[in-house]
């Protein structure tokens, strides 16, 4: 090995010791939060199909995260111009006329006693006054077997 490819390799294993080739801050966690975002991207919402081994308990788990809108209970008009923007999930079971809000930003939506037989969710992301954002609403379904067992 000649001295240049040693000192090369040297150089490689110390920027990586110290974390030199890390992402910043920024790239990892989003913008800063102190500052307003030009031409923010639109809200994303992902959402996970249920997780399997609930549905036998009559428990569904869904995992959700949401891109370029932070989760938190912040409500009304007021709250429509804030940057980094804000929302809140409204998530709505097999078209009940009812709905709740979830601003937990938690990461997953828990449901249980849910009887065997087939199920929807809608979840919806939705900003500070309760309007969807446009495409932004998930419509999960999923069958609870008839051996599920109820817990609560």
């Amino acid at each position: 090995m000649t001295m240049l490819t040693k000192t090369s390799a040297a150089v490689v294993a110390i920027a990586l010791a110290t974390g030199a080739f890390a992402q910043s801050a920024k790239a990892v966690r989003g913008a800063d939060p102190y500052a307003p975002i030009d031409n923010e991207p639109a809200p994303k919402l992902i959402v996970d199909p249920p997780v399997p081994g609930a549905l036998a308990m009559g428990a569904v788990h869904l995992q959700y995260r949401a891109e370029n809108v932070h989760i938190v209970p912040v409500f009304g008009a007021g709250a429509l111009n804030a940057s980094p923007r804000v929302g809140h999930l409204h998530i709505t079971v097999d078209d009940l006329p009812w709905h709740w809000a979830d601003a937990s930003d938690n990461g997953t939506i828990d449901i249980v006693g849910m009887r065997p037989g087939q199920h929807k969710v809608l979840i919806e992301l939705v900003n500070a006054n309760h309007k969807v954002f446009p495409g932004q609403s998930r419509t999960v379904t999923f069958t609870v077997p008839n051996t599920a067992s109820h817990p609560h």
